[in-house]
C-alpha cells in the first residue's frame, strides 16, 4: 500500500483544482497488477467536477479492467486524511469487492487503512446478490 499511496501522491500533482485549491490523487490496483492513476478535474459548475477516484476507475475500465483490489487516495492540501466522497464510494463498490483495501492520507504522517466494505457498509446491490445466492 505504500507504493500505491506514492502513486496517488504523484497523481495529485496533475489535479486541476483552480476553484477549491484542493488537489486529490488516486491510484487503483487492478487484479492483474496494473495501476491506474486519476486526479480531480474541477469545473466552474461543481456538479461537473470529476473526482480522482472516479477518474482512476475510468482509466482502468477504458483499458478493459473490471476488477480492482486496492485503492490509495492522497490529499496533499490537507494535513489530515480525507476519504472518498459518497459518489466515489458507490462507483468503487461496483468494481471492488467489500474486502478491497483502501488507504487514504493527507500531507501529514497519518494514514487510514480500511476496506471498501467498511467505507460503504450497506451496499444494496451486493447485499441483494448475496441474498439471492442463499
Amino acid at each position: 500500500m505504500d507504493a500505491l499511496f506514492e502513486e496517488a501522491q504523484q497523481a495529485a500533482a496533475y489535479a486541476y483544482a483552480p476553484y477549491s485549491q484542493f488537489r486529490v490523487g488516486a491510484a487503483l490496483l487492478a487484479e492483474d497488477g496494473s495501476i491506474y492513476r486519476g486526479c480531480n478535474v474541477e469545473n466552474r459548475s461543481f456538479g461537473l467536477t470529476l473526482c480522482a477516484e472516479r477518474s482512476a476507475v475510468v482509466q482502468g475500465v477504458s483499458r478493459g479492467r473490471r476488477t480492482f483490489i486496492a485503492l490509495a487516495v492522497a490529499t496533499p492540501d490537507s494535513v489530515s486524511p480525507v476519504g472518498p466522497c459518497g459518489a466515489c464510494r458507490q462507483v468503487l463498490s461496483e468494481f471492488m469487492a467489500p474486502q478491497g483495501r483502501v488507504r487514504f492520507g493527507g500531507s501529514g504522517d497519518e494514514r487510514v487503512d480500511t476496506t471498501i466494505g467498511q467505507l460503504y457498509p450497506y451496499d444494496s446491490l451486493h447485499d441483494l446478490a448475496d441474498r439471492e445466492k442463499s
